[in-house]
C-alpha cells in the first residue's frame, strides 16, 4: 500500500540534539572570549576609578583644612604604621589696634570700657601687652565676624609653636602669660570690631599686628590595614598642651577613607625663621588585591 502523508513525519534523532548544543556551546565559549574580557576590564577600570576616588576626596579634604591651621601649630606623631596630623584650626583673624587714634575716640557703649585712670577715652581699645587685658578693637571689619562663637573660640596672638614660652597656642593659658584668650563677646561698629576677652597677659606682640580666631584642634588618625585600615577626622575636643598618640577623647569623628593598606603624613618647615612650612600626604587605598597611591603636598604659610 502507498505510505500516507502522515507516515511520512519524523522526529529529531539523538544525533541532531547532540551536534545542535555542540555548535551553541562553541558559539557561547566564542562570544564569552570577545566579551569576557572587555566585561573584567570595565570592572576593574571601575574598582581602580572608585579607589582613586576615595584617595583623591580624602587628601583634598585633608588639603583644605590644614590650610586654615593656625600658623606654627601643626604636629605629627606617630604610633608603628599610624600617623597622627593635628592643627589648631583658624575661622579667621584681622589686625588689632595698636595705637591710640588722635584725636581720642570719646569712651561709649560701642567702644572696651574705660579703665582707671578714668580719662573719658577710649584708650582701652588697644590690645596691652605685658599687663592684663579684656578688650580690644580691630583694625577695620573682620571678615567671616559671625561665624565667631562667643565663650567657645580663642583670640591667639604671634603662635611660634610647641616649645615656644608664652607663645604657644596649645600650652598658654595656665599661667598668666600667654597668647591665648576665649572670646567672651565680639560686636561690629562702624567699620570695626570690639572683642572682648576673658583677662589675659599677652606677652609678645606680632610684628603684623595680627590675631586669629582659633575654633578648636583637628586630628587625622591613620591607621592602616591589618590593624584598622581607616583614616578618621576628630574635632570638638579640648585643646591639650601635649599631643596624645591615640585618637583625642571627647569631640565628634568621621570615617574618611576606608581600606586603607598604607599612610604617611610629614611636615617640614624652611627658613630662619620657619616662616613657610610644607606638609607631605601620601595615602595607599587597596581593594579586591589591587591597589591605588596618591601623593599631596600642602604650602602652610607660618607667619604669626
Amino acid at each position: 500500500m502507498p505510505r500516507t502523508e502522515h507516515s511520512r513525519e519524523r522526529g529529531v534523532t539523538l544525533i541532531e540534539m547532540v551536534i545542535v548544543i555542540s555548535i551553541t556551546a562553541i558559539i557561547a565559549g566564542a562570544v564569552s572570549v570577545f566579551i569576557g574580557r572587555p566585561v573584567e576590564g570595565y570592572a576593574d577600570a571601575a574598582r581602580r576609578a572608585e579607589m582613586s576616588d576615595i584617595a583623591d576626596t580624602a587628601l583634598r579634604r585633608m588639603t583644605r583644612d590644614v590650610r586654615t591651621a593656625l600658623p606654627n601649630s601643626i604636629r605629627i606623631t606617630t604610633v608603628g604604621s599610624s600617623y597622627y596630623l593635628e592643627y589648631l584650626e583658624t575661622r579667621t583673624g584681622g589686625r588689632y589696634r595698636s595705637e591710640v587714634p588722635a584725636p581720642a575716640t570719646p569712651t561709649g557703649p560701642n567702644t572696651c570700657p574705660d579703665l582707671a585712670p578714668l580719662d573719658g577715652t577710649a584708650d582701652e581699645n588697644v590690645l596691652q601687652f605685658g599687663a592684663a587685658d579684656t578688650c580690644f578693637t580691630s583694625l577695620g571689619d573682620v571678615l567671616g565676624l559671625g561665624q565667631i562663637v562667643p565663650n567657645s573660640d580663642f583670640v591667639v596672638v604671634y603662635n611660634l609653636g610647641p616649645g615656644s614660652l608664652n607663645a604657644d597656642a596649645y600650652a598658654s593659658g595656665a599661667v598668666t602669660g600667654g597668647n591665648k584668650s576665649r572670646i567672651t563677646a565680639v560686636a561690629s561698629v562702624a567699620g570695626e570690631n570690639v572683642f572682648n576677652i576673658e583677662s589675659r597677659t599677652f606677652t609678645y606682640a606680632s610684628p603684623g599686628k595680627r590675631f586669629h580666631v582659633v575654633s578648636g584642634p583637628v586630628t587625622y588618625e591613620c591607621v592602616p590595614s591589618p590593624t584598622g585600615g581607616q583614616l578618621r577626622r576628630y574635632w570638638g575636643y579640648p585643646i591639650s598642651a601635649t599631643q596624645t598618640p591615640t585618637p583625642p577623647a571627647g569631640g565628634s569623628n568621621a570615617l574618611l577613607a576606608s581600606n586603607v593598606a598604607a599612610c604617611s603624613f610629614t611636615y617640614a618647615t624652611s627658613g630662619a625663621a620657619q616662616r613657610t612650612g610644607v606638609v607631605a600626604l601620601s595615602l595607599q587605598i587597596q581593594q579586591s588585591g589591587e591597589s591605588i597611591q596618591l601623593f599631596q603636598q600642602v604650602h602652610v604659610p607660618n607667619v604669626p
